[in-house]
């Protein structure tokens, strides 16, 4: 089996070389880059192709949100970024989200927790199972420009089902969870949710959940 590619970006040598380590020593992960700014994560995902990119949000020069959004702006891009942050809840995150990132990771992770999650985005899933990503979400989803009317339109184009997978996905719950809850196959899950990010044209299930959030379907504590 081939090793998922990882490109560290961030501007703290300490921070670069800790998550080295702790990524080399887990099987099928290997770290093939490094980067200490948004530019030259840009620069280096172009070279090195990795599936994953570990991306800081404040960093001189170009910063981590316009990092992502080049990086996965591309229609064919096949890159995940994953968001590096602290406990603190960077007032940014929000917008890394929105500009493509498939979810976020604190920097005080633990081995298993980095790379439990390098190993779900590189399998094109997002990140949304921890609480303190629900909470994230729910607390910035005020910060959206995005015209409320104009996304709604594009809910109405959902079946009834659709609209109830897509509620609870904005509630963090897995394809499992959602099953469990609706009583249906795991499988029927995992196709409704397909069906769900082709009609609203959105990359992941982290992109799905901010939607929820960006048009009233789900409400910040509910």
């Amino acid at each position: 089996m081939t090793n998922i590619r990882v490109l560290i970006a961030d501007d703290q040598v300490m921070v670069r070389q800790g998550f080295t380590v702790l990524l080399d020593a887990e099987p099928g992960i290997e770290v093939v880059g490094q980067a200490v700014d948004g530019t030259d994560a840009v620069a280096k995902a172009a070279e090195l192709r990795p599936d994953v990119v570990l991306m800081d949000i404040r960093m001189p020069g170009l910063g981590g949100i316009e990092a992502t959004r080049r990086l996965t702006e591309p229609p064919d891009a096949a890159v995940r970024v994953l968001i590096l942050t602290t406990f603190d809840l960077d007032e940014y995150v929000y917008e890394a989200l929105r500009a493509g990132a498939s979810g976020f990771l604190l920097k005080d992770a633990s081995a298993a927790e980095l790379a439990h999650a390098v190993r779900i985005v590189a399998t094109g899933d997002a990140l949304l199972a921890p609480a303190v990503t629900r909470r994230l979400i729910t607390e910035f989803a005020r910060l959206t420009r995005a015209p409320r009317a104009r996304l709604k339109d594009r809910v109405g184009g959902l079946t009834e089902r659709e609209t109830e997978v897509l509620s609870l996905i904005a509630q963090g719950l897995s394809n499992a969870e959602i099953a469990e809850r609706l009583v249906v196959a795991e499988q029927t899950v995992k196709t409704h949710v397909g069906r769900i990010l082709t009609k609203l044209s959105l990359r992941d299930r982290t992109q799905a959940a901010v939607f929820a959030y960006e048009t009233g379907l789900v409400r910040p504590g509910h």
